[in-house]
């Protein structure tokens, strides 16, 4: 029992920066940009919230206080949305590759934290460990991130407001028939920005919770693949918030096996490392052609 229970546990904890990347993919994929970036912007907000949790705490001498990763949050959320500027610059303004443009910038990502790591610790792999960590919240035999439980609310409240608000409908509107759209009045590009831009606060702050909710460093690439994998989630859960938990709750629980069957002698420990992996590719080889994307993702609008 004791078993089930930390699987659980581990589930939730796993999925929770896959639901808050892919929930963000699904705004601008909506919209019709596609965000292959979400790798990236995890990587820079996870970089952004320990830099400036550490920052604070060398600044003050090492002061604990409960805003400080906040702050820290605040900050993981600020860069992600800035990326997520940079990628609709590129893709909405400039109407570049909208692939090549999100595969520039995880290629940022994986470089440009290292600069700043080396300026500031002499080393281009790992930030100092923070004291102030996001709190956790007591769930009966185990606690959770505070983000933790932030993730699995927000899938309801991204329902609401994509099926139930004006501004929604407006969003999927432009995703599906920009033209249409734009003839009853929406403004289809400053639509497709904010949706960009809100996909990147939302991995930005999946980034905060891998540096300092989940662990309490940042590590060079400890994303280790999650913004493709809530790619993949995106896919499989049809572009709809329900079918995205129900998704990330999937690979979460693949991940967290994983985890616990590392160590033991039941399966060899490369595959049971690629466990994850290898579900993302028969979830997509199984499912990419059965499910319809937005009808304008990926296409630049042209007014």
């Amino acid at each position: 029992m004791e078993i089930v229970i930390a699987l659980f546990f581990s589930t939730l904890r796993q999925a929770a920066p896959l639901l808050l990347t892919s929930l963000g993919g699904l705004f601008s994929e909506r919209s019709g940009v596609v965000n292959i970036a979400l790798e990236g912007m995890i990587l820079f907000g996870a970089a952004a919230a320990a830099i400036t949790v550490n920052r604070i705490e060398v600044a003050t001498g090492g002061l604990e206080a409960f805003w400080i990763p906040w702050v820290g949050l605040l900050a993981g959320a600020t860069v992600g949305g800035l990326v997520g500027l940079v990628h609709a610059i590129a893709s909405i303004k400039y109407r570049a590759d909208q692939i090549v443009s999100g595969t520039a910038i995880n290629i940022a990502a994986l470089g440009a934290p290292s600069i700043v790591l080396q300026v500031l610790y002499n080393n281009t792999s790992t930030s100092q460990e923070v004291q102030n960590r996001l709190p956790n919240v007591d769930l009966g035999p185990s606690s959770v991130s505070i983000l933790v439980i932030f993730a699995f609310l927000l899938v309801p409240v991204v329902w609401w407001v994509l099926f139930k608000t004006p501004w929604g409908l407006r969003l999927r509107a432009v995703g599906e028939h920009p033209e249409a759209a734009e003839t009853m009045g929406v403004n289809v590009i400053r639509m497709r920005y904010t949706a960009v831009i809100l996909s990147g606060v939302l991995a930005g702050i999946a980034g905060a919770y891998l540096s300092i909710g989940f662990l309490n460093q940042f590590i060079r690439a400890m994303s280790a693949g999650a913004g493709f994998i809530a790619l993949a989630a995106l896919i499989f859960g049809k572009w709809h918030p329900f079918g995205v938990l129900g998704a990330t709750l999937l690979f979460g629980f693949a991940q967290a096996l994983a985890i616990q069957l590392q160590g033991g002698d039941i399966l060899p420990a490369t595959i049971v490392q690629a466990l994850p992996f290898i579900l993302t590719m028969l979830v997509l080889a199984g499912f990419i052609g059965r499910s319809r994307p937005p009808a304008a993702v990926g296409k630049p609008y042209d007014k």
